[in-house]
């Protein structure tokens, strides 16, 4: 009896501490739940590809054209290029940069496409120092004067120059220099982005950018000089 009562009291002291409503066999309230993580960003095999690419095609095939100097070979290596994008999607970690990542596998292909083919690209030695550069055309152009009467002196040097005659010149740089300058000049590529499109050190980028500008330089003088687009001192005395 003296049990029962004790119980009935355990019994009514619950039913208070839960309070109104409660049934005594009500267990305690579970632990809320930790609040859910925020949705991963699709993995790379989700992303849409061909709406990354899009409205780079453009780009990227006039790049392709520069490095295979071919529209022909340059279809080609944009195929390539884009066959491999497909393969390797997944290594494509952030969409922004798309473009520099379809740079870099169009490098890559066209490495590749010379191997097979048993060609060496045309390269310099980075540590030897050639005349180009020590060439400067600013001051070239000043010295010769080419244009005594003109106020504009270098840009009437530019002038001269048909778009096909600044290809010619463009396309004899060291394929090694001339990349950055494509890279950086032509396809608004920071250093930084060009130097991982090559993947070759910063440093590296920007000696071999240097050396490009001075190859460009020398070469836009040498062939204004050799077509007769201008007359240095001394010619007309002969």
């Amino acid at each position: 009896m003296i049990l029962l009562e004790a119980d009935e009291a355990r019994t009514g002291s619950r039913m208070r501490d839960a309070g109104p409503g409660s049934s005594p066999s009500a267990s305690p309230p579970a632990a809320s739940a930790p609040p859910a993580s925020p949705p991963a960003a699709a993995s790379s095999p989700d992303i849409d590809l061909a709406a990354l690419v899009a409205p780079d095609l453009d780009r990227l095939y006039g790049y392709c054209v520069r490095l295979a100097g071919d529209p022909h070979d340059a279809e080609d290596l944009v195929q390539e290029t884009l066959l491999r994008a497909i393969r390797r999607r997944s290594s494509l970690r952030d969409p922004s940069r798309t473009r520099a990542w379809l740079f870099a596998i169009a490098t890559n292909c066209w490495k590749d496409q010379g191997r097979a083919r048993g060609r060496t690209p045309r390269t310099t030695p980075l540590d030897s120092v050639d005349e180009n550069d020590r060439f400067s055309l600013f001051q070239t152009i000043a010295i010769e004067d080419p244009f005594p009467y003109s106020d504009e002196l270098h840009l009437d040097f530019l002038r001269l120059f048909r778009d096909e005659d600044v290809q010619q010149v463009f396309g004899a740089i060291t394929p090694a220099f001339r990349l950055p300058l494509i890279l950086t000049v032509i396809h608004g590529f920071s250093c930084k982005e060009a130097a991982g499109i090559l993947d070759i050190p910063l440093g590296t980028l920007l000696s071999r950018l240097h050396r490009g500008r001075k190859q460009l330089e020398h070469g836009l003088w040498d062939y204004a000089v050799r077509n007769g687009l201008v007359t240095v001192a001394g010619e007309d005395e002969r």
